[in-house]
Order: structure tokens, then sequence, then C-alpha cells
């Protein structure tokens, strides 16, 4: 059963950065599209950043774009989520995801729906 494991998370100070990870075992990583989302308190689950099988397209949500970089190591088996100039507004718990099915397929997901299996998630504070 594939197994996802969040990393990276803390707390940080306001246009600080910090570099989430993701490592995927017990599953095949490379042949599928990958994901970051994020869980606010109050607030619904919401896509992040999003990334496809080869690395080769990637796509974000407006409020972390020129902020955020998502990135993946097919041969590490990880995903990587760079943030900087971070804002209180980014505090969550971030969750990595992977595609519900393998493809080669060109572009990115960005619905929930399109996910299979998710990690536990990691804290990210962000203080004013």
């Amino acid at each position: 059963q594939v197994q996802l494991v969040e990393s990276g998370g803390g707390l940080v100070q306001a246009g600080d950065s910090l570099r989430l990870s993701c490592a995927v075992s017990g599953g095949a990583f490379s042949w599928y599209h990958m994901g970051w989302f994020r869980r606010a308190p109050g607030k619904e689950r919401e896509f992040v950043a999003g990334v496809s099988w080869s690395g080769g397209a990637t796509g974000y949500a407006d409020s972390v774009k020129g902020r955020f970089t998502i990135s993946r190591d097919n041969a590490k088996n990880t995903l990587y989520l760079q943030m900087n100039s971070l804002k209180p507004e980014d505090t969550a718990v971030y969750l990595c995801a992977r595609g519900r099915e393998a493809s080669r397929g060109g572009g990115y997901y960005t619905h929930d729906s399109d996910f299979g299996s998710w990690g536990q998630g990691t804290q990210v504070t962000v203080s004013s």
C-alpha cells in the first residue's frame, strides 16, 4: 500500500521560507501526477500546486503563484514544495497527494477528486 509522508513544516515568521518534502513509498511515484493541498483552521481543503508525472507541467493557486514552487525528484520518489515570502494566511496543514491513476499525459490535476492517495500532512504556522 502506497504511503505518503510529509515533512519540513514548522513555525516561521512572515517573509521567511520553508521547503516541504513528501516521500512516497510502497507504490509507484514516477508515473503519477502529484499535488499539494492545504487545510487551514475552519476552512475547506484547497489546492495549492500540482505537477505532472514528468515535472514538465506545473500549476498553482492564485494565492501562492510567484511565491511557491512545486518540484519532484523521480529518482528519489520525493515531491517538494518551496515556499517563499510566507504570509500569516499561509498557515495550514499541508498535504501531498498522488493521482488516482497512473498517467503519462501532459498537464496536472487541481481537483482533489483526481487524487487517490494522501499523506497525513505537516503543519506550517506563519506568525506576523
